[in-house]
């Protein structure tokens, strides 16, 4: 009996790490996807008058026709944030079989 009960919770830990390879395998690939038009964000000029630099970054949700559905900002100077937004709106990626996410980081510099 505890051996079934062994062999069963094996089993089970088993199936568990392969579906975690298999979700960890796709998340790979949905990072590769390949970027087909990028436009460069505009610096702003209150963040050139104040002297702001730095990174934004962003998670940009993908349909599966490459059109950005979303974006969320996930760091960076405010000032900054909406000009990566407004820029990151008009990419365009490579069509893939099912929604994807990116994690875009853009540099400001003056």
């Amino acid at each position: 009996m505890k051996i079934r009960v062994a062999v069963a919770l094996l089993t089970l830990l088993a199936m568990h790490l392969f579906v975690a390879a298999l979700a960890s395998a796709q998340e790979a690939t949905d990072a590769d996807r390949k970027i087909v038009t990028k436009v460069i964000p505009e610096y702003p000029n209150i963040a050139r008058a104040m002297h702001i630099q730095g990174s934004v970054r962003i998670d940009v949700l993908i349909e599966p026709d490459g059109k950005v559905k979303s974006v969320d900002a996930k760091g960076g100077h405010p000032v900054l944030v909406q000009s990566a937004e407004d820029a990151l709106r008009h990419w365009k990626w490579e069509p893939a079989a099912h929604e994807t996410h990116q994690v875009i980081e853009l540099r400001f510099t003056p």
